[in-house]
């Protein structure tokens, strides 16, 4: 069932060399879906050195998307012990490590992931001993952790107490990335109310900070806040914002770091959602969406790029509100990578039948759309107008709305270009992702574009380690 069985077992291998007390089992793990799967997992005691020494049990579990994507750890306190919940634990014994949330294979190991864990826990014991009256009262509550530990999540075991329903017949939405981006897109898509869940994955080392701390404050209704991939099941769309904030020197390096990154997080994403549709916000949006592609192995209509929708709305809305163009709104697009190489281009010909005719309104049309383009110009993009874009467009994803978006799409065959290189063009958008490519009106120009923002890209991935 491991999909890199070889690869697993000799990582395990070289585990049971190291810390030989490890014992291992294949047992059944239940997710928060409710979806069961029979996984390999192990459990022992790690040595820790904390004033004293101590031996802290774990129990890990090794998803069947190993080495690509992590395992899932506990520790597996016995009933002399309590939770001493920080910034690695929480009070159910789940273990939350930097060393997981960069997780990336080859560079990521077990062995790597205990030696961190070691670390870590040197600097915050995750244990103490209990008396034994404090133990007597805390057998129910290691009970209930017991169930997590051996596969029951804490979600699971919620929706078991309060009776909630199953989650997996909902529309679902995950936004990857807690930053100000991130969290613009969870309030605008929780606004727009298209998606009867929304899941915020916070990958971010320690407690909730900033803006997430303040989601959890004021609670809004179906929003759940998480650093666990598996919390991600059964999304319909998932939504990819993170960036690095990495030291890096090139602008090469901020990417390379980005797609290291998502090394750790594709892989995983995929795994707890194999039909969701990646909507992909990351910087810069035409390569990410190439990366998300190539590491997921989803077909190219379930990967798209925000590209420019933003850039595009604004367009139509400058030439028909601002420059009372609302017929030649209706065909305009932006189209190409997003930036200073944008360029504005049609899906519509019908200009005039006669010729000369034809080219004074064309003319005239070139006109009007380099006035909108002078005023689009001057607006930035801040996050809270791409959470707005990232709404509309998972808006016409989960109702199937069939509606046309200028998004960040596999353009190989179009447009001349021979590339596999994802640019921004007019897609028609439903559940499945992009049903079909819109035909763009054939001008000299705006091929050359594309093709030069198709060829600068296509350098940029060839420089890239996947």
């Amino acid at each position: 069932q491991y999909k890199f069985r070889d690869l697993t077992i000799e990582e395990l291998k070289n585990v049971n060399k190291t810390y030989p007390n490890f014992t291992f089992s294949m047992n059944t793990y239940i997710f928060k879906d409710g979806s069961q799967k029979d996984l390999l997992n192990f459990s022992g005691t790690v040595p820790v050195k904390y004033g004293n020494s101590y031996n802290i049990p774990i129990h890990l579990w090794i998803l069947d998307s190993h080495p690509f994507a992590p395992p899932i750890c506990f520790l597996k306190p016995t009933v002399n012990m309590g939770i001493s919940v920080g910034k690695h634990v929480d009070a159910h014994g789940r273990i939350y490590l930097p060393y997981l949330q960069n997780w990336s294979h080859p560079k990521s190991t077990v062995i790597g992931l205990i030696k961190e864990m070691i670390a870590k826990f040197e600097e915050e014991l995750p244990l103490y001993s209990l008396s034994s009256s404090d133990a007597a009262r805390q057998s129910e509550l290691l009970s209930y952790i017991a169930q997590i530990t051996e596969g029951e999540t804490d979600m699971k075991s919620k929706s078991k107490i309060g009776g909630g329903k199953k989650e997996g017949c909902f529309n679902k939405i995950t936004v990857v990335g807690a930053g100000d981006l991130g969290i613009a897109c969870v309030l605008a898509v929780a606004a727009k109310g298209a998606a009867d869940k929304v899941v915020l994955l916070d990958l971010s080392e320690g407690a909730a900070k900033g803006g997430t701390m303040d989601l959890e404050i004021f609670a809004l209704p179906n929003v759940e806040i998480s650093k666990d991939f598996s919390a991600s099941a059964d999304s319909k769309v998932v939504v990819l914002t993170v960036n690095s904030l990495g030291n890096c020197q090139t602008y090469l390096d901020v990417i390379q770091s980005n797609v290291d990154m998502f090394r750790g997080i594709i892989p995983a994403i995929s795994h707890y959602s194999q039909n969701t549709v990646l909507l992909v916000a990351s910087h810069p949006v035409e390569v990410m969406t190439y990366v998300s592609w190539k590491l997921s192995a989803f077909p190219k209509s379930r990967v798209i790029g925000v590209g420019a929708n933003l850039d595009t709305e604004r367009f139509q809305y400058i030439l028909t509100n601002l420059l009372k163009a609302p017929v030649l709104a209706k065909d305009a697009w932006i189209v190409g990578e997003q930036g200073e190489d944008k360029v504005p281009s049609w899906t519509s010909c019908n200009l005039v039948a006669n010729q000369t005719e034809a080219m004074a309104a064309y003319n005239s049309r070139e006109k009007v759309a380099n006035r909108a383009m002078e005023v689009l110009k001057g607006k930035g993009q801040r996050s809270w107008s791409v959470g707005l874009s990232v709404a509309d467009l998972t808006d016409s994803i989960l109702k199937d709305k069939r509606k046309i978006h200028s998004v960040s799409t596999l353009a190989k065959g179009c447009c001349n270009i021979n590339s596999e290189v994802f640019v921004s063009l007019p897609c028609i958008l439903g559940t499945n992702g992009v049903i079909e490519m819109v035909k763009l009106e054939n001008d000299p120009l705006v091929q050359e574009k594309l093709q030069s923002s198709a060829g600068s890209i296509h350098d940029l991935q060839q420089q890239l380690k996947l």
